[in-house]
C-alpha cells in the first residue's frame, strides 16, 4: 500500500461513509472528510478521526449543488490535494406514494444520491487516468438492485447509480482506474433510523422494547 495515496470519502460525517473513513485512516491512507455540519460543529469527530490517521481537511459541501461541488474540486486542485481514491457516499432518503411525493424531493434526492457522483467523477477521474491508478466506489443500496414500494425517488438513484457505474469502469478499464459499487443492505445509520422511528410511530411499536420494526416496504 502506497501511504501517500488521498482518498475522499463523501457523507464521512456519520454512518457508513464515517466507518469507510477510520477504516482508510487505520490502514494509513489520507483521508478527505465531508458533510454538510459546520466546521465547529464537526471540530470534536474531526480530532477523533485525527488521532486515527491524517485527516487531511474537513469542508463543508452541499452535494445537491453543481457549482458548489465545481467549487470544491477547483479548491482541491488549488491545494494541491490529489484525489487517489473517491467513495461517493453522499444519500438521502424521503419516503412517500408516487402522488405524494414532491418534485422538490424528486430533484434534492437525484441530485445527492446519483448527480453528486456524476460531478464529482467528472472532476476527479483526469487525475487518476493521468497516473494510470485509480480506485472509485460508489455506494449504491440494495435498492440498486431491487425495489421497495414508497421510495421512488431512493430506487431510482440507486439503480440510475449502478449503471453509472458500470460506464464509468468500462471506460478507465484499460489502464488502471477501476469503478465499482457497493449495494448494502440495511445499516443502522441515522438515515434509517429515522426511518425506523416513524415505522414506530406509525405502527404504534416503541423502537427500544426489542421487536422488530417492519421498515421494508417490498
Amino acid at each position: 500500500m502506497d501511504s501517500k495515496k488521498t482518498a475522499l470519502v463523501t457523507g464521512s460525517s456519520s454512518g457508513i461513509g464515517l466507518g469507510i473513513a477510520k477504516s482508510l485512516l487505520q490502514r494509513g491512507y489520507k483521508v478527505v472528510i465531508h458533510g454538510i455540519e459546520t466546521a465547529l460543529e464537526l471540530e470534536p469527530l474531526v480530532k477523533e478521526l485525527q488521532a486515527i490517521g491524517e485527516v487531511v481537511g474537513y469542508f463543508q459541501v452541499d452535494m445537491g449543488d453543481a457549482e458548489a461541488i465545481e467549487k470544491f474540486c477547483n479548491h482541491l486542485k488549488t491545494a494541491k490535494i490529489n484525489i487517489d481514491i473517491l467513495v461517493n457516499n453522499a444519500g438521502i432518503q424521503h419516503v412517500a406514494p408516487i402522488q405524494d411525493f414532491s418534485s422538490q424531493k424528486w430533484d434534492q434526492i437525484i441530485a445527492i444520491n446519483l448527480s453528486s457522483a456524476f460531478h464529482l467523477m467528472r472532476q476527479l477521474v483526469p487525475y487518476m487516468q493521468s497516473k494510470r491508478w485509480g480506485r472509485i466506489i460508489n455506494i449504491a443500496s440494495a435498492h440498486g438492485l431491487v425495489a421497495s414500494a414508497n421510495k421512488s425517488a431512493y430506487v431510482a438513484s440507486k439503480h440510475a447509480l449502478v449503471g453509472l457505474t458500470k460506464v464509468v469502469a468500462l471506460e478507465n478499464a484499460k489502464i488502471g482506474v477501476t469503478c465499482n459499487a457497493i449495494c448494502p443492505g440495511w445499516v443502522y445509520t441515522p438515515l434509517v433510523e429515522a426511518q425506523v422511528q416513524k415505522k414506530a410511530v406509525e405502527q404504534s411499536i416503541n423502537p427500544n422494547s426489542g421487536l422488530e420494526v417492519s421498515i421494508c416496504e417490498s
